[in-house]
């Protein structure tokens, strides 16, 4: 999952960046209302994560012109202002959420994951195909019932794979959803992190589980 997240305080913006990637999610980062529109008219983001006072134009702005342009990636709103007439306003500008600080970063996960879910169609809590099941919550991962210790990375590659099931992925889409624009390595990089899951989800069970498209990308097909 690709994230967005404006915020222009350094030290809040590098936290929540740390913790998000810790999860699993590739996050982008903007600190100002016009980087952060540049950004999402640039890239495919599953949702933003965006501050309400922002230099350049506020969060409100930022919403209302991503929602009159036609781009419908969910948006968690930050803010400091607890008065009901800024929440009322940030829902009216197309905001799907709403996140008062201070708050824990557990419930900032909990309100990502519940907006992954209802956007762009209905998104069930556990992800399964065959007898592979992914549980983003508990951030467990289990096959024929056993569990299966992945990393973050390995864990996002999957999950964005159980959320688009028997779509032919293009290892551009997977590169662009699955790690973010700071990521500077070696251009086979999907390939590299689909071999570790074929190791750890396909040879220990004698079963196939993603299928190679010659010259496209991957595509999810338990056996």
């Amino acid at each position: 999952m690709r994230i967005l997240l404006v915020e222009d305080e350094p030290k809040m913006a590098a936290a929540l960046a740390r913790g998000l990637r810790k999860h699993g999610y590739a996050v982008d980062t903007a600190a100002a209302g016009p980087a952060a529109l540049f950004q999402a008219r640039v890239n495919d983001y599953d949702a933003i994560v965006l501050d309400v006072m922002l230099p350049g134009a506020d969060g409100f702005e930022v919403c209302e012109t991503l929602r009159q342009e036609g781009r419908w990636a969910p948006v968690l709103m930050l803010t400091a202002r607890d008065r009901v007439q800024d929440r009322i306003r940030g829902l009216d500008v197309g905001a799907d959420d709403y996140l008062v600080k201070p708050f824990a970063f557990a419930e900032l996960l909990a309100r990502l994951r519940a907006l992954l879910r209802r956007r762009p169609r209905a998104r069930p809590c556990v992800l399964e195909a065959g007898d592979v099941r992914l549980d983003p919550a508990a951030h467990t991962v289990t096959r024929a019932g056993e569990e299966v210790e992945l990393t973050a990375r390995e864990f996002a590659l999957l999950r964005f794979m159980l959320e688009h099931p028997a779509e032919v992925l293009t290892r551009t889409r997977l590169l662009e959803h699955v790690w973010d624009e700071s990521y500077d390595g070696p251009g086979n990089l999907v390939d590299v992190y689909v071999g570790y899951l074929r190791r750890k989800l396909e040879k220990p069970f004698g079963r196939a589980l993603i299928k190679t498209v010659r010259g496209v990308g991957y595509m999810l097909e338990p056996e």
